[in-house]
């Protein structure tokens, strides 16, 4: 980017770094700035920050992928409508995002326990075919161990509850390295602003970029939901025992109080998530230490009491059939429906009192929320049931030793081929309107290119990617049909589970030989579906963790995921942006008062964000000094659309009127930038520039001799109009640089550079 092989570090570290070219490294001295005549530094400063290893570190980062349902409900947070002034609504959206949240937390761990208490230490090593097919289960089969110490079915469970224990500590590990590595960045504006100040969006306020406070009381409480639901799986099935005929009375006394203690946990968790949300007009320093400590650790001492009292000696107790996964399962789909339901009403609530949305450019029309916790909430469905699934068939390869995975798992993936039926029929109809577009497109390209009738060939190119750029553009039909569609099969496979208690196959035995024939087709085909989907999943990570072009290409998917703080799930990848507008806007401001100059940043694609992000948090009298060059920019087409709230037509209009100038570059063929849609002031009548010539020319030319190619999203700086538009910002601002005085101020040219490689992906900010 600096266009030199010679560069230095400035300021940052290895994560995250300012570069310039090794001839501007002491350009900041006071005896090497221009001079009022010129001199050795009469040109414009280039820097470069370079972000990339905050989205595609290391290889550990591919443990993010078992993180992606976490990360998609936390999107869901910052998709609620825009909204006048600050109502209960808007609280209670939060509020039912939080809640989403934290059942999907309680799921996965509660498929940890389906695989590892239910499976594995109840049903296979508790029968003796299974055990005796998997030796290593030997030492917990009664059968095979001839009565060993840990073959009591409370001891096996207890040792096996080890599994979702450990998985737990290393969500909160993780969680909390990414919190000191993420949110202890503090803003250069920390002055506190009044509550009943409402600004045109909440990303200038001081305290947006630094959740410390909120992160860590959601990871005490999410840790303690995971913790205390190990402890009911293994303590419900002890106290089930205990209640029987014959069963010990002190033990079910005290099974009694372990159960009370553990629903008593649970309300506190649901209080807490409840009772605070973000703290944005101030940097929220305090971190509620007593309760961030003693929180997970009371869950914890309560499922050490838990398994010491299921491991205690029960004579004449034997594992058979099922624990009660259906009745957990259910009841969390069954809670996250009603969530789902209740965030699309305060959803809609919000759209109609925002004035519903004038442009009519939100996605869903307020419902962009509670559609994409749908697909959260299925994502979890999917992961833990292929997990289940998988391991089922595994342990029990002919199908005749286990019981299996609870029954409304295997109703939830029976319903999967429909979902895909739907999905395949929408694309199609996707595809036959994208190439209805690319016909259409055919004349448009022989009249911008003048050149008709011209090559049919290379016209059908550009016309198709001027079409399959549009299909960004339809991705709100998508995810709407998806998320109603996941909604209503939900509800039937929950209905289906819980009336007749089931498979789908068997439940079908004496129907019709069609109904029967179909049940049992989605049930295999759901079954192998869903075991390959998560075999998949699995691949891609161990892939990414080994191939740095892979682990990359997550970092590009990461980019808009992490870009918001964590507010609803403390679980999800960590937001980068939590870091890199901090230091943007430090360098920005710093630079600008030190040497009393001006600056152009631009930005490529998610580089265009996080430089809006970034001039936001400046000091008014600072955002004057900056101009904007955003170029192959979704800060409209994908973040004003889905994100109305935080980047709708008013906060895009007030940063405009705030910068000394704005000018964004696009093209037609660009399927992720797109215009801003703003009038202009006198940079020009628009913000938007027309969009530029992709190809740049149709055929070989005295400039092109050689067939250009169609560049879509990627080498923005390749086309001419980016340096007119550079050097005009450029011009604009150098009148108003003020005289020498002691340091001579001078224009700069800051860059920031997001991925080197090819792409989607790639984000810069100049």
């Amino acid at each position: 980017m600096l266009n030199d092989p010679r560069t230095v570090r400035i300021t940052g570290d290895d994560t995250a770094a300012v570069f310039r070219r090794a001839d501007d490294a002491d350009a900041d001295r006071p005896d090497r700035v221009a001079t009022a005549t010129g001199g050795p530094r009469d040109r414009p400063v280039r820097e470069a920050y370079v972000w990339c290893n905050l989205t595609s570190g290391n290889g550990t980062r591919a443990l993010w992928l078992l993180l992606l349902p976490f990360m998609v409900v936390n999107l869901a947070h910052w998709m609620r409508p825009a909204a006048r002034e600050r109502t209960r609504a808007v609280r209670l959206y939060g509020l039912l995002v939080r809640l989403t949240g934290l059942t999907l937390t309680v799921l996965l761990v509660a498929a940890a326990c389906e695989v590892a208490l239910d499976l594995t230490a109840w049903q296979c090593a508790g029968t003796r075919a299974c055990a005796e097919r998997h030796s290593w289960l030997g030492f917990l089969s009664p059968a095979v161990s001839e009565g060993g110490w840990w073959t009591l079915p409370g001891r096996r469970l207890a040792l096996a509850a080890l599994a979702p224990t450990a998985l737990t500590g290393l969500l909160w590990y993780l969680s909390h390295r990414t919190w000191r590595a993420y949110e202890s960045q503090e803003p250069p504006n920390g002055k506190p602003e009044p509550e009943d100040v409402l600004g045109h969006t909440a990303l200038g306020r001081p305290g947006f970029w630094y959740g410390r406070r909120l992160v860590a009381r959601l990871r005490a409480a999410h840790t303690a939901a995971g913790l205390l639901t190990v402890a009911a799986a293994v303590g419900t099935a002890a106290a089930r025992h205990d209640r029987g005929p014959g069963g010990p009375a002190l033990l079910d006394v005290l099974g009694r109080l372990l159960v009370a203690a553990t629903a008593a946990g649970a309300l506190a968790t649901v209080w807490v998530v409840c009772r605070r949300g973000r703290s944005e007009h101030r940097l929220d320093r305090a971190l509620d230490a007593h309760l961030v400590r003693r929180l997970p650790l009371a869950a914890l001492v309560l499922l050490v009491l838990t398994l010491v009292h299921a491991g205690w000696e029960r004579p004449g107790w034997q594992s058979s059939g099922r624990l009660q996964g259906d009745l957990t399962f259910g009841g969390i789909a069954l809670t996250q429906g009603a969530l789902v339901i209740a965030l699309a009403v305060v959803a809609s609530v919000l759209y109609r009192r925002s004035g519903r949305d004038p442009q009519g450019r939100a996605a869903l029309r307020g419902l962009e929320g509670p559609a994409v916790a749908m697909l959260a909430c299925a994502l979890g469905g999917v992961m833990s049931g292929g997990v289940s699934q998988r391991v089922s068939d595994w342990l029990d390869g002919t199908g005749t030793f286990l019981a299996g995975p609870p029954v409304l798992l295997t109703w939830q993936a029976s319903v999967i081929p429909l979902l895909l039926i739907v999905l395949l029929a929408l694309c199609a109809l996707l595809g036959r309107g994208a190439l209805r577009r690319a016909r259409a497109e055919r004349a448009a390209v022989t009249r911008d290119y003048d050149v008709d009738p011209g090559d049919p060939a290379r016209t059908r190119s550009i016309a198709r990617a001027r079409a399959m750029a549009t299909l960004t553009d339809r991705a709100p039909l998508l995810v709407a049909a998806t998320s109603t569609t996941t909604l209503f099969l939900g509800a039937g496979a929950l209905v289906g589970a819980f009336t007749t208690g089931k498979t789908p196959g068997r439940a079908a035995e004496g129907t019709h030989p069609f109904l029967h024939g179909a049940a049992q087709t989605g049930q295999a085909l759901g079954s192998w579906l869903i075991g390959l989907g998560f075999i998949l999943f699995v691949t891609w990570g161990r892939r990414a963790y080994k191939d740095a072009s892979a682990r990359r290409t997550i970092g590009i998917l990461w980019d808009v995921g992490t870009f918001w703080p964590r507010a609803a799930h403390p679980f999800s990848p960590p937001c980068y942006a939590e870091r890199a507008v901090p230091d943007l806007t430090w360098r920005m401001a710093t630079w600008t008062r030190a040497t009393g100059g001006r600056l152009v940043i631009s930005g490529h694609s998610q580089g265009s964000v996080l430089a809006a992000a970034a001039a936001w948090q400046l000091n008014p009298a600072d955002r004057a000094r900056v101009a904007l060059l955003t170029y192959g920019s979704p800060i409209e087409r994908l973040y004003g659309r889905w994100f109305p709230a935080h980047f709708g037509p008013a906060a895009l209009n007030a940063l405009h009127d705030d910068v000394d100038c704005w000018r964004n570059l696009y093209r037609l063929t660009d399927p992720i930038g797109g215009p801003v849609r703003l009038s202009g002031d006198d940079c020009g009548p628009e913000v938007d520039r027309a969009p530029l010539a992709d190809p740049l020319a149709y055929g070989r030319t005295e400039d092109q001799p050689l067939p250009s190619p169609v560049l879509g999203h990627s080498d923005y700086q390749a086309d001419p109009a980016f340096a007119q538009e550079r050097e005009r910002l450029l011009a604009r601002l150098q009148p108003d640089v003020p005289e020498q005085r002691g340091r001579q101020a001078q224009a700069a040219e800051p860059e920031a550079h997001g991925k080197a490689a090819p792409g989607p992906g790639p984000t810069r900010a100049r």
